[in-house]
């Protein structure tokens, strides 16, 4: 596979390259660093990881689970359900040449002087694989990192089945957190302002990895009802979670090419998407205090969205919470996890339990998006008893937090909830459930397991 064989160059094309017209025993360029540092590398490793959550892969996922609607040119394609083979070559690059390889080149570099990069790096490394497997299941992982090893498998990594990279992803996290509680002292070098996303904060990665392992645990629910939950519930109590303060975000800055995805889309391509009908009109009825934040006024001075098989420029854009220039995007935040709490209580046949985490998440998430308690929402959508608690009225909770996150089609795909129509004019008869292998991977992996089908649910998914 020519672009994961050739991965192991991008630091050295990224930092390496020199000016022609400086001599090695003169002088050496400031702009071309000799040595790749675990400071660049980390970097380069957040930003590549952002750019999977919170761009192309999450406009996608948001039309899919109709917070969203395609509106226009391509946006128009995943509306109707065309995702292809060359509909995502891009997303798929970044996956490995651009974030796998120099999360992996990290972990390397860092080596045992530098516990805290090595147990970021891993964590980066897991929320990479993590994504990449969601959307496409089976994927090359254990051979798609031998950089310019000239063997066969270096050429055409084997595909690891979903079920041994989730196992993957829980055994690295434990080794990031072993890494991430070493005394500050252990480390010949400590992240700081090039962590952009917590400063160099290990308690933080520390949260973040566990965070991340009951999402992965949760993730397992259709194959492991009671284990998944017990997972979960565990993962989450050792992260030791207290509010919004834990949440891990994407971060972004002011200038051109720092911009939040969702603004510089929606600037450089609008009327591209649009807020979806069924989100809207969800939020409406309910008088959610999210709206204003989720959604723009539109060209009628009220909030509207496109239904799922139509187009309407003039309905109401993504709102400016989450499609400001340099406002955060959440990646793993208190919500989701006490969200998860209470599916995994409630599958445990704690619906006490279950309705006390549901109630504390809603909150959670009002505080969070709208700055305050809403006491009239709150008191019709957070107060439920274990009587009352049901996993529709959870997963349609989340789904409202979710807004903007890959997560809610993962939870779409594991709960059939909320209950959506397809769109009834779509090539294909349901909601996709998964990306078809990309093209390169057809053509240059001869170790590819193709899949076509993108209403062949992966393996957490059955």
């Amino acid at each position: 596979m020519k672009k994961i064989f050739l991965i192991l160059t991008m630091p050295v094309i990224l930092f390496g390259s020199g000016c022609s017209g400086w001599v090695d025993d003169v002088s050496t360029s400031p702009n071309a660093p000799t040595e790749v540092t675990p400071a660049l590398l980390l970097t380069v490793s957040e930003v590549a990881m952002q750019s999977l959550y919170t761009g192309q892969l999450a406009r996608t996922s948001s039309i899919l689970v109709q917070h969203s609607a395609g509106n226009d040119f391509q946006m128009i394609d995943v509306r109707d359900y065309k995702i292809t083979e060359q509909s995502n070559i891009n997303e798929w690059k970044t996956f490995y040449a651009d974030a796998l390889i120099n999360q992996q080149e990290l972990i390397n570099v860092a080596g045992n002087e530098n516990p805290y990069y090595r147990g970021i790096a891993k964590v980066l490394k897991c929320m990479t694989i993590g994504l990449a497997t969601d959307f496409y299941g089976d994927v090359p992982y254990s051979q798609a990192l031998l950089g310019l090893e000239a063997t066969e498998a270096a050429l055409n990594p084997a595909y690891d089945s979903q079920e041994s990279i989730i196992a993957s992803i829980q055994s690295e996290l434990d080794g990031a957190i072993n890494d991430l509680s070493a005394p500050a002292t252990a480390n010949a070098l400590l992240p700081g302002s090039d962590d952009f996303i917590h400063n160099g904060d290990v308690a933080m990665w520390i949260k973040a990895a566990y965070m991340l392992k009951a999402r992965y645990a949760n993730r397992l629910s259709q194959r492991d009802a009671t284990g998944s939950a017990n997972d979960a519930l565990a993962f989450i109590a050792s992260a030791g979670l207290a509010s919004n303060t834990d949440n891990t975000n994407a971060i972004f800055g002011v200038n051109g090419n720092e911009l939040n995805p969702w603004a510089s889309f929606n600037t450089t391509r609008a009327n591209y998407i649009k807020m979806g009908e069924f989100f809207i009109d969800m939020l409406e009825t309910s008088t959610d205090p999210r709206l204003p934040l989720y959604a723009t006024l539109d060209d009628g001075g009220g909030y509207s969205g496109v239904p799922k098989n139509s187009v309407d420029p003039t309905a109401s854009n993504t709102g400016e919470l989450y499609s400001s220039n340099a406002n955060p995007l959440p990646l793993l935040t208190y919500y989701e996890m006490k969200f998860i709490e209470a599916e995994a209580k409630l599958r445990l046949g704690d619906a006490a339990g279950a309705a006390a985490a549901h109630n504390d998440a809603v909150k959670a998430n009002i505080l969070a998006t709208v700055g305050a308690a809403d006491a009239a929402y709150e008191a019709a959508n957070a107060s439920e008893t274990a009587g009352t608690i049901t996993l529709d009225k959870i997963m349609t909770q989340k789904y409202i937090a979710m807004f903007t996150q890959c997560e809610a089609w993962a939870d779409y795909r594991r709960t059939g909830l909320p209950a959506l129509t397809p769109n009834p004019d779509a090539i294909v008869d349901g909601i996709p459930v998964r990306f078809p292998t990309c093209i390169d991977e057809r053509l240059y992996n001869s170790s590819a397991v193709v899949i076509g089908d993108i209403l062949a649910p992966v393996w957490w998914d059955n």
